[in-house]
């Protein structure tokens, strides 16, 4: 008998590890931790998400989560994460949710679920002062950065089999920065703060537009659920204007069509 309930307790722990979440809230929501939101961002993308010298990470991402946490009642614990890998870490039940600029796409509707847009933006062409580069035919066949992970890299694809990959867009900037590749494709608002801070590079085509939202596994729809009522509820009473005021002096997280 006591190995037979060994046995029960051993399956009831792997089918609970399976489902990703080791609590669960009163809406049925499943987290990794008992009274947490435990998100990921890559800590690479300034100014969505760095990290600091104590090696937390701070930027817009951050302080969305941090709101949508405050918001579900959770305390938000961040947990910083390569970016190519941060999709499969929530969907196996590493993590909660994803903070971290993903944009939605087909292919990773298929593998996550993913919350309204929190912010909206579009990629761009970024290249040294003296390029003759305007617009995105003009990279054709051209060597083009891009973060590893990101839309981006098909959006070079168009035009070029010469793709090189970083792990952060950053990184890729301030490479193009050095005299490497031709350019870089990157969101706006990424490219527009390293040139702020002190890179000699310039804007060039602005290329779509794209919506970026929250990651959650899709064996939690009741999470699903919550946080999109919590980022109803922060567009409403103005915080997620404030937090894109506070690192772009304007208002990203409007769409635009409206």
């Amino acid at each position: 008998m006591k190995k037979l309930t060994g046995i029960l307790v051993l399956a009831l722990v792997l089918i609970l590890s399976a489902c990703g979440g080791k609590a669960t809230t009163e809406s049925g929501a499943k987290l990794v931790e008992e009274g947490k939101l435990v998100y990921a961002a890559s800590g690479e993308f300034k100014p969505f998400s760095v990290t600091e010298g104590d090696g937390t990470m701070s930027g817009f991402d951050i302080d969305v989560a941090e709101a949508v946490a405050k918001e579900l009642g959770l305390e938000p614990e961040q947990k910083k994460f390569k970016f190519a890998g941060i999709v499969e870490g929530v969907k196996s039940g590493r993590f909660d949710v994803a903070v971290a600029s993903h944009t939605i796409t087909e292919d990773r509707l298929k593998e996550v679920n993913f919350s309204t847009p929190y912010y909206y933006s579009g990629p761009q062409i970024f290249v040294r002062p003296d390029s003759s580069v305007q617009t995105l035919s003009d990279l054709e066949g051209k060597e083009i950065a891009v973060s590893k992970g990101s839309t981006y890299a098909d959006t070079a694809k168009e035009v070029t089999d010469n793709i090189q990959q970083y792990d952060s867009d950053v990184v890729a900037l301030e490479a193009l920065n050095k005299g490497k590749h031709d350019a870089v494709i990157t969101d706006f608002a990424t490219g527009k703060e390293a040139i702020s801070s002190g890179l000699k590079l310039e804007a060039r085509e602005l290329i779509g537009s794209s919506k970026q939202a929250i990651a959650v596994s899709k064996d939690n729809e009741a999470l699903l659920e919550e946080i999109n009522k919590a980022l109803e509820k922060l567009r409403e009473d103005g915080t997620l204007k404030k937090i894109s005021e506070k690192y772009f002096n304007t208002d990203i997280t409007t769409d635009p069509e409206e």
